[in-house]
């Protein structure tokens, strides 16, 4: 029989203690915005379906790590970065404008510094961002906005947009009040009229369509310039764990995926996860919706956020940004290795609506059969109006701008008829024009309908 020590005891009796010591417990803290349709894929969708825990590593120095994920939600990507630098943010998900400003205001510490290492989705013509106006206001040109009120959130990429889109119709910041005001403050007062106008970011302001409340007047596709967001994360974290950073980019890429596979049943959840309409989100996620759901880092996009940040220069409202050491592409290419998939063929690809979308069908969303499509607009307003006959609810309509290729709501499109032909577009000026050289007229989209009703 063996005899023991007293300390031999001890020592014995301290080993789960001391094993318990040894296991890590790593905390990723991620800000994310579940108002903002553009950042799902690395925020709402991977926190419900709890994505990233699926691929947090499990062997090597993390073999005995114990995690800790928190989610904080925003209204826009300012007060992420903010969060950031006081350390109580590891990621942070945001937009094209609040993500060049995110690694400006670190890069201006003395030692923090940010990482640009993913996108989320994309639209190639910018839209995304939008200027809207109450529904019955009487202008409908960013021109006249010229001695008005307009609020955006600042620091947000609609702001950013505002700013280039001013530039751009050469109206300087003394020839109109810009207030600063969260993306709900800003919708309540369009619908209530005590704002001239409101400049915000996806999807505010289908959700103002939706509710008949706002109407568009300026779409970020005006200005040019691509509408992406991405992913940041603090260097000082991914120096240290860089297979946690590459876990969370797989998550954003199984997101991707997730929505694409079924649109529809991602649509209906994400609307109880984030109160977002379904038929609005269905707008940006569905087949020829605004968002391409894609993370890597495209040439395009570097050069896309050195633009930004260029117009905020002329605004000073930005410090410096070297982007050589903000962006890096190590950590999405090892995170697409390990998945199996070509990275290089992903940043080569890119969706252009107008290509995409062309010859894509009109879609009616029937409140009891779902969604059906109609391959021409006679056909389309054919069935709204027989649909309309049986008074059946119809949850939402949706066309296609013929200048852009971008999805819209059938209720909200410009119209125009020409002989028995119809087309639809996002923006008035270039509907009259349409309907100037082609012999037509703008119609409402009742009276549209209206031509197809048939008696009996």
């Amino acid at each position: 029989m063996k005899h023991f020590t007293k300390s031999a005891i001890l020592a014995a009796a301290m080993m789960p203690l001391a094993s318990m010591a040894a296991a890590e417990k790593i905390s990723i803290a991620i800000g994310h915005q579940s108002m903002c349709t553009d950042t799902y894929t690395a925020g709402i969708v991977v926190k419900e379906l709890g994505l990233l825990e699926k691929y947090l590593p499990t062997d090597g120095k993390y073999a005995d790590a114990e995690y800790d994920v928190s989610w904080a939600d925003y209204s826009s990507g300012g007060p992420i970065t903010n969060q950031m630098l006081a350390n109580k943010l590891n990621f942070g998900v945001m937009g094209d404008y609040p993500l060049i400003v995110n690694g400006a205001k670190f890069q201006e510490t003395d030692s923090l510094r940010t990482l640009y290492v993913a996108g989320t989705g994309y639209n190639l013509k910018g839209s995304g961002n939008a200027i809207v106006v109450p529904v019955d206001s009487d202008m409908y040109s960013i021109t006249d906005l010229v001695g008005k009120e307009v609020s955006t959130p600042v620091g947000s990429a609609a702001w950013g947009m505002l700013l280039k889109a001013m530039q751009d119709n050469n109206i300087p910041t003394s020839e109109y009040v810009l207030k600063n005001q969260s993306p709900a403050v800003g919708a309540a007062n369009i619908a209530a009229g005590k704002i001239d106008a409101h400049s915000d970011f996806c999807p505010w302001s289908e959700i103002m369509e939706f509710r008949g409340t706002g109407r568009k007047i300026y779409d970020g596709s005006e200005t040019g310039v691509p509408y992406l967001h991405g992913v940041v994360v603090r260097e000082d974290f991914a120096t240290e764990y860089p297979e946690v950073v590459e876990a969370f980019i797989k998550a954003v890429w199984e997101a991707g995926e997730w929505i694409r596979s079924d649109p529809m049943e991602a649509v209906s959840l994400m609307e109880g996860w984030t109160g977002v309409e379904k038929e609005v989100l269905y707008l940006y996620f569905s087949e020829g919706g605004h968002l391409t759901l894609e993370p890597s880092i495209k040439d395009e996009w570097v050069d896309a956020l050195k633009f930004n940040h260029g117009v905020l220069v002329k605004e000073k409202a930005i410090p410096p940004l070297d982007f050589e050491a903000w962006i890096t592409e190590d950590y999405i290419r090892n995170a697409y290795a390990d998945l199996g998939i070509d990275y290089d063929a992903d940043k080569a690809s890119m969706v252009d609506p107008v290509v995409a979308n062309d010859g894509l069908p009109m879609e009616i969303w029937h409140a009891r059969d779902g969604v059906s499509s109609y391959p021409s607009l006679p056909d389309f307003l054919t069935a709204v109006a027989a649909m309309q006959g049986t008074g059946a609810k119809l949850n939402a309509t949706y066309v296609y701008d013929d200048e852009t290729g971008l999805k819209l709501f059938g209720k909200t499109a410009f119209w125009v008829k020409a002989g028995d032909e119809y087309a639809t577009f996002l923006r008035k000026g270039e509907a009259e024009a349409y309907a100037s050289a082609n012999g037509g007229s703008l119609v409402t989209f009742d009276e549209a309908i209206a031509d197809f009703i048939t008696e009996g």
